[in-house]
């Protein structure tokens, strides 16, 4: 028996002896907001919706930029008659799944990694081909896959130098879980080094799905009543923020504020669960915070309103052209800043952007976004915006010239996928519509 495989061997009898205790876990996460209560089962392998027939692609994202990021390509496949599962872990995911999901697409929350669940969730499915999305590698789900034969692609995949790293620790580890995946569909040229010097053996580089995406939605009676709301006020947006970040714009905050009367900052947490304990930690400070989520009115003298909501950052990013993409000012690697500037917005972020490094060196290169370190700077960056509309409006045209010219990952994607997918239909089936997926968005 090989060194990997008696690794795994104790991956899987570990899991088994674990599974029974997921239950408390998923109580706990239950408990704390973190899981949907009508569908709780399904993080156990257990379906709740019947497998459509036909070919089936399962495809696997952690959260809601990951959906996001892949909606594209799942409209390409249901195009081609292929049917889609598309998981998620969180419960965000799953409301942007149901919002944003084409017919011929289901959604199900992914079974916690561990034999018993992956198991039953496979056998329901049985998924022609599994796509993971970015940098969601799960060991078990690899492992029975490839057991079974399913080819098992990374597509948009991104491995940061911090995360290489960390894997080439464990030589034996990452040679058993990157010798399972089939193929990796690369975001970039680094990335792609990066994968294969872990042991993959096919991998190609085929640019970012995230520049082939369309704008956000966003609803228009709400865009109407934010507009109305702020009125004339100077205004600009924290998007997609995490803890260690708002106390840091809510100190940039005041330092504008004295500049600019009747400023309101907008804040949009990467969580929004997270809104009251924000709420609670800037109330500490001294520093009163509105909270969209209890219909708290945005502040008629400015001052700080949390937009806690789900779904609602392309309201966000249509009312404010000034925009700090969260994740940047703290190490969580930043946020992506492809969509505020396909809405008109000029970038700002903090020094902490390894999750979009290749995105960020030709977006600064080209103008579309400037790096601001600590409130201070912050404050200083914001502020030369607002005093100078002409400079949003050329860095927002930056921004959306460096996407354009990046655009084509979807279409690189589907060319690298076609030869685990059935041939595509008959122009004459085509315009019958073709064949639809049966079963409703959960």
């Amino acid at each position: 028996m090989t060194a990997d495989a008696v690794l795994y061997a104790g991956w899987r009898g570990l899991s088994r002896v674990l599974a029974p205790a997921m239950r408390f876990l998923l109580a706990r996460r239950l408990s704390r907001g973190k899981e949907d209560p009508d569908r709780i089962s399904e993080r156990r392998g257990y379906a709740s919706l019947p497998r459509p027939e036909g070919p089936l692609v399962w495809i696997h994202c952690a959260s809601v930029g990951e959906t996001n990021a892949v909606l594209p390509l799942i409209g390409r496949l249901v195009a081609r008659n292929v049917s889609v599962l598309l998981t998620t872990t969180t419960v965000t995911g799953s409301r942007v799944a149901a919002k944003r999901l084409p017919d011929g697409a289901i959604h199900q929350f992914a079974p916690i990694d561990v034999v018993p669940f992956v198991t039953r969730f496979l056998g329901h499915w049985q998924p022609t081909l599994a796509l993971f999305v970015e940098s969601e590698l799960w060991p078990i789900a690899l492992d029975e896959l490839s057991r079974t034969g399913v080819p098992r692609v990374v597509v948009n995949g991104r491995m940061s130098k911090r995360s290489a790293r960390g894997w080439s620790r464990f030589p034996l580890v990452h040679r058993a879980i990157f010798g399972r995946i089939t193929q990796v569909l690369a975001q970039s040229a680094d990335d792609r080094d990066r994968f294969a010097a872990l042991g993959v053996t096919a991998v190609q580089d085929v640019g970012n799905m995230k520049y082939d995406g369309g704008p956000l939605p966003a609803d228009p009676a709400a865009l109407e009543a934010v507009r109305a709301a702020l009125g004339e006020h100077p205004r600009w947006l924290a998007a997609s923020t995490h803890p260690g970040e708002e106390a840091q714009i809510a100190e940039a905050h005041r330092i504008l504020a004295a500049r600019y009367p009747g400023l309101v900052t907008l804040i949009a947490p990467r969580h929004p669960e997270r809104g009251p304990a924000i709420k609670a930690e800037l109330a500490n400070a001294g520093i009163a915070v509105a909270l969209r989520s209890e219909s708290e009115p945005i502040p008629s003298e400015g001052g700080l309103y949390l937009a806690d909501t789900m779904g609602e950052l392309g309201v966000f990013y249509r009312v404010a052209t000034i925009v700090l993409m969260g994740g940047s000012l703290v190490e969580k690697g930043g946020q992506n800043p492809i969509e505020p500037g396909r809405l008109g917005c000029a970038v700002v972020t903090g020094p902490h952007t390894d999750n979009f490094a290749a995105v960020y060196p030709s977006l600064i290169a080209a103008g579309g976004a400037v790096v601001a370190d600590g409130p201070a700077a912050l404050a200083e960056k914001v502020a030369s915006l607002i005093d100078d509309p002409e400079a949003v409006e050329a860095m927002a045209e930056a921004g959306a010239q460096v996407a354009h010219a990046q655009s084509g990952a979807v279409e690189r994607s589907m060319a690298a996928l076609a030869r685990y997918l059935p041939p595509p239909p008959e122009p004459a089936a085509q315009a019958n519509g073709g064949r639809r997926v049966a079963g409703a968005v959960r």
